[in-house]
């Protein structure tokens, strides 16, 4: 049975992803040419907050090397999908592909799955490509973009840090805890997927 405070900081958690924005990883929307764009876009969105969050709780999670692999894993190859995005290479599925992480980076962590850690870079890294693919073909032509790519690299490991930390700073209790936002995650890319957020 899950004790009173596990269920507030679950709903805390919980208001907190349903405060942000809608998802707008698609191409043209906000400004994509300065470090504070970069840096505040995933801030910005149910996906990108939820999404980075759980590879920082799944890491946590697993444990060992995962704790640094998988978060850098996500922000090297969201980088390369960034300059795929920017040098106009086509990458298919990349909306389906961004929901489909939602969900399924949620589901991860709610059923605590226990994969080796090279298994977990291939699924994080896959997701990121399509992430990173989504905002690099933000940026207009006529800016680097460079800068943009920057600040959204630093706001998403602090997003990972923040899912790292909560493991950290919880114990015992953090595999439940944990569980539930991944299960809060898995519904926030259901309701995205279906229109209902």
């Amino acid at each position: 049975m899950i004790s009173a405070s596990t269920k507030r900081t679950a709903l805390a958690a919980i208001l907190l992803l349903a405060a942000a924005m809608p998802a707008y990883a698609h191409v043209g929307i906000g400004t994509t040419s300065s470090f504070a764009a970069g840096f505040a876009h995933p801030l910005s969105g149910l996906d990108h907050m939820a999404v980075m969050i759980a590879v920082g709780l799944w890491a946590a999670m697993k444990g060992g090397r995962a704790v640094w692999a998988w978060p850098l894993a996500f922000v090297g190859v969201m980088l390369v999908g960034g300059v795929l995005g920017m040098l106009h290479v086509p990458v298919p599925f990349v909306e389906p592909g961004i929901l489909a992480s939602v969900v399924a980076l949620g589901l991860l962590v709610a059923l605590a799955v226990d994969l080796p850690v090279s298994a977990g870079v291939a699924i994080i890294g896959l997701f990121a490509l399509f992430h990173g693919h989504a905002h690099g073909t933000e940026v207009p032509e006529n800016v680097g973009g460079f800068d943009y790519m920057a600040g959204f690299a630093v706001a998403t490991v602090l997003l990972h840090a923040v899912g790292i930390a909560a493991a950290l700073g919880l114990g015992l209790r953090f595999r439940a805890l944990a569980r539930v936002a991944g299960a809060a995650c898995a519904a926030v890319g259901a309701g995205l997927a279906f229109g209902m957020l």
